[in-house]
């Protein structure tokens, strides 16, 4: 019964919402999944959906309120008479009626409420667009996690492959003699080590992939696999700090946010203006009733029609003393404006500490390539030499296991400053307004 429910509520799923698996994955395609499906992003999207509506509702402020009524009394006993005389008898009054009216001014209060909705819709996009931008650096780093798990269990592999094969080498040169016993134990100890760091290294590659999949709200699947780009680090110019800075200020929507919500106080300091101003409405309406005392009635359309009455009227409201509130309210707005002031510094000072540390970063890792590069062409010219010297019978299985391990140690290295110095340089890329591209 569980198969069968499990495989109903495959076939009633969109196909749309289902994962392809059947190629590999680049980096853009997890980025849009990630898009797609990560509830941080739909909930942010939720949120910009409310201030559509919140804005909708106030671009409509300037409209009539409408309202329409209905009332049935039934009076018992002494009651007051159509002559307006009271008497002993029962009645009874139906009354009709429909009533309009509308703010004509308010100390310019709506206008700035509806530039408010505008800007707080504004400000909900550009938070969508930073919680996206930090989803994709998020799956950007995870994905570049699992192209360096990848680099380090090819290097392992290669690192069995050299003990493996010493180990059927030595195991035939025991057979004639020309090798110990010993030396056979210490070279496969040496590989049952390199099938351990093969085991951490597939179990690393594991956790990465388990920690991309849940960014992309996907459920762990054996097919699922990324497409392994050929990375190399290159000669990527450096512009300043400063000067990323500068071209990013403008465009992060992190600042961006923030610049609208200061915009957005300065509405609500003259939402709290407008109430020192008079306010003048307008209203109107229609009505009618019926009335009936029993033994005592005319006609229900002759009453409704003799009945029948109208108004219009103008209300002018004008503030005097409201115990000090809208002066409070002016104040507190004031003090709004520093706070957010003092939050888009902040927000600023973030993204240049931010910028700062990736080149930081990028630098570092530049210079580690190269020098891990010169330590990794030194390690393998040594490793030859050595492993020559070895089957030649001229080195010891120590100075062997030495040199091998020294090449693994720098290549591995080399993989974890390439990748390091790709991920820091398309980050600095990403907060110039570029892509995140492998």
């Amino acid at each position: 019964m569980k198969s069968l429910m499990i495989a109903l509520a495959l076939t009633l799923a969109p196909t749309d919402s289902l994962p392809d698996f059947s190629q590999p994955w680049d980096l853009q395609a997890c980025i849009s999944w990630a898009m797609d499906h990560n509830l941080t992003v739909r909930s942010q999207e939720a949120g910009v959906q409310q201030r559509e509506l919140d804005l909708h509702t106030a671009r409509r402020a300037w409209l009539p309120n409408v309202s329409a009524s209905a009332s049935e009394n039934l009076s018992f006993g002494r009651g007051l008479s159509a002559d307006n005389t009271y008497v002993q008898s029962n009645t009874t009054s139906t009354s009709f009626s429909i009533g309009a009216g509308m703010t004509l001014f308010d100390g310019l209060a709506t206008p700035a409420r509806m530039e408010l909705s505008r800007l707080n819709l504004e400000a909900s996009c550009a938070d969508l667009e930073k919680v996206r931008d930090d989803i994709r650096i998020s799956v950007a780093k995870a994905y570049v996690q699992v192209l360096y798990d990848y680099e380090i269990l090819d290097v392992a592999r290669q690192q069995i492959a050299i003990d493996s094969a010493q180990v059927a080498r030595l195991e035939a040169m025991m057979a004639t003699g020309k090798a110990s016993a010993a030396e056979v134990s210490q070279q496969k100890a040496s590989l049952a080590q390199s099938v351990v760091t093969l085991t951490q290294a597939e179990n690393n590659l594991v956790a990465g992939m388990l920690d991309l999949s849940q960014l992309l709200e996907l459920a762990p699947d054996p097919a699922f696999s990324i497409v392994r780009p050929q990375v190399e680090a290159g000669d990527i110019f450096l512009p300043s700090v400063d000067r990323i800075y500068e071209d990013a200020v403008g465009i992060r929507p992190a600042v961006r946010a923030e610049q609208i919500r200061l915009d957005g106080v300065e509405q609500q300091l003259r939402i709290a203006r407008s109430a020192l101003y008079p306010s003048l409405s307008l209203s109107g309406g229609l009505g009618s009733n019926y009335y009936s005392m029993k033994g005592v009635s005319t006609g229900f359309w002759d009453q409704l029609s003799n009945n029948f009455s109208q108004y219009i009227g103008l209300s002018l409201n004008i503030p005097i003393f409201n115990k000090f509130a809208t002066r409070n309210s002016i104040r507190s707005a004031q003090l709004d404006r520093e706070r957010q002031s003092l939050q888009l510094r902040s927000v600023q000072q973030s993204l240049y500490k931010e910028i700062q540390q990736a080149w930081n970063n990028a630098a570092a890792a530049q210079a580690k390539v190269s020098a891990s590069q010169l330590a990794r062409d030194a390690a393998a010219d040594a490793f030859e030499l050595v492993q020559a010297k070895y089957e030649n019978g001229r080195a010891t299985i120590t100075e062997f296991n030495e040199a091998r391990n020294q090449l693994m140690k720098t290549s591995s290295d080399l993989v974890q400053a390439t990748y390091e110095y790709v991920f820091q340089t398309r980050i600095l890329q990403f907060y110039r307004g570029e892509d995140l591209v492998l």
